[in-house]
């Protein structure tokens, strides 16, 4: 696809560190519209997930490439970032799903700088698929050799993790803290049931068709069954049912954003009743949002910092280890790094995120010197 539109987008994304490419598929046949966005492989090829929805845009899928390389250079992995998407349903057809994923999956054979994960509205199946196509790929099932990130709450692990360590500059204990989780999927549910498995308590939760909310504590074992038989959390019998983004309103201590981008913004960061907010979802808060809850006290550890747990596990199933030693790795990674960036905003009194970025900028930028590729970074690919 081309066009002068098109051509606007690449150089309004362009900075210093990318991006190196951005492909739009189309092929109409099969009714696929699909984007991939490479932002940089200074450190090696790019991984990063293939999200599917209705709504996605080609600056979303920039923003979330964006935010991959941040988050790999920050873990000190050798991958670049990188981001797929799909315009379309994740609950349409399941032929017709894994028609659509095959083809994209197939137009990006010969783009050996990206690696195909899961993300938001595919799973270990679909990259079966993926694998079957071109064999670049990671978050398989078990079956493949894989390690299934979501089935094992990769991410969801990391986060647990961080908030332990987060915890160190807050004046509350982990113990009996109230939890709220906005987005019960792979990343949701699973941070829900590690925290509270250390003596957390999860109050409220939402996901896409509502919230529900209870002070003494909900189940997240039944809550999880809920989700199995494809029933709303808001479906929950003991709680008070809330449309979904009443999370948002909900007193707690920690706040886990664990959907989609944006979810917090200018606009409604006011509503927030916490102390500590751990970024599950990638891109979840504005800028102005977090400087906001920073300028209140209140401690957000960003999402490329908080979140990095499911890339770590990627990039460990990609060099062949397997999950005892992933998840050993994402413990290592994420709590140093947690523990780096809150300790320097708090020498220099900078947001957290200005901290993460300071990190992870000077992991990329050592690595961009070493390269031929960083004679041209300030030109975008285009195709």
């Amino acid at each position: 696809m081309r066009g002068n539109s098109l051509m606007e987008d690449v150089f309004r994304f362009a900075d210093e560190l990318g991006p190196t490419k951005i492909i739009h598929v189309y092929e109409p046949s099969v009714g696929l519209k699909a984007v991939l966005v490479v932002d940089n492989v200074a450190r090696g090829p790019a991984i990063g997930g293939l999200r599917m929805a209705p709504d996605v845009s080609t600056g979303e899928c920039f923003r979330l490439a964006r935010a991959m390389t941040l988050k790999n250079a920050a873990a000190d992995l050798p991958h670049g970032g990188g981001k797929s998407v799909i315009y379309g349903d994740p609950k349409m057809p399941k032929k017709e799903k894994e028609t659509q994923i095959r083809a994209f999956a197939s137009a990006l054979r010969e783009n050996q700088e990206y690696i195909f994960a899961p993300d938001m509205g595919t799973d270990e199946e679909c990259m079966a698929w993926v694998k079957d196509e071109i064999g670049r790929v990671v978050g398989l099932p078990s079956d493949f050799g894989g390690i299934p990130l979501d089935e094992i709450g990769a991410t969801g692990w990391g986060l647990s993790h961080v908030t332990e360590v987060a915890l160190e500059y807050c004046d509350f204990d982990l113990e009996g803290a109230r939890v709220v989780v906005q987005g019960f999927g792979a990343v949701g549910k699973h941070v829900a049931r590690f925290l509270t498995g250390k003596g957390a308590m999860l109050v409220g939760v939402a996901d896409s068709r509502g919230s529900i909310y209870n002070p003494q504590g909900l189940d997240v074992v039944a809550l999880i069954e809920l989700k199995k038989a494809g029933k709303s959390v808001a479906d929950y019998p003991d709680g008070k049912k809330l449309d979904r983004d009443a999370v948002i309103d909900i007193e707690c201590e920690i706040w886990i954003p664990a959907a989609r981008p944006d979810v917090i913004d200018e606009n409604n960061v006011h509503r927030l009743k916490a102390k500590l907010v751990i970024e599950g979802a990638n891109i979840p808060i504005t800028y102005g949002a977090e400087k906001y809850l920073h300028e209140k006290g209140v401690i957000c550890v960003p999402d490329f910092i908080a979140n990095a747990g499911g890339v770590i596990c990627a990039a460990m199933e990609y060099q062949g280890a397997g999950q005892s030693a992933a998840f050993q790795a994402i413990e290592e990674k994420v709590c140093r790094n947690t523990r780096l960036v809150l300790e320097d905003a708090a020498t220099k009194g900078i947001l957290p995120r200005e901290a993460a970025v300071d990190l992870a900028l000077q992991r990329l930028k050592k690595c961009m010197g070493y390269r031929r590729w960083s004679l041209f970074s300030s030109a975008p690919g285009f195709v």
